[in-house]
């Protein structure tokens, strides 16, 4: 890979992919590490061999590149991974819930409170 020619985010998805390759779990993809956020960024730097005039902003252009990035996911702790990596959690959804507004609730309230009414009035009768 050219490092001078790639944008950070694709020099931090090699190294990500690398770092799990030396770690020797390409083939087992329920094994894949993370790597801490500062670890990932200053080997992006090095090996962009990216002038630091102010490391704190060189970091947080970094960072915000990757988070914006959808190959990148947020694990836990600063821990970043490839998207890849990990399957899509699919949220449950239930048939039998119902959701009310406001509005439709106060107006069945009020057609059982005018029932009430009418035969109350009707056994006073």
């Amino acid at each position: 890979m050219d490092y001078l020619k790639s944008t950070d985010v694709e020099v931090a998805a090699y190294i990500l992919a690398e770092h799990n390759a030396d770690l020797g779990n390409v083939v087992d993809s329920s094994a894949y590490e993370p790597m801490y956020f500062k670890d990932l960024i200053l080997e992006v730097i090095k090996r962009k061999k990216k002038p630091v005039q102010s490391l704190p902003e060189a970091i947080s252009e970094i960072y915000t590149q990757i988070n914006m990035d959808s190959r990148f996911t947020y694990r836990n702790d600063g821990m970043w991974g490839l998207t890849e990596w990990y399957p899509v959690e699919k949220k449950k959804t239930s048939r039998s819930v119902r959701t009310v507004s406001k509005e439709a609730a106060a107006s069945e309230k009020k057609k059982a409170n005018d029932t009430h009414k009418f035969e109350s009035i009707q056994e006073n009768m």
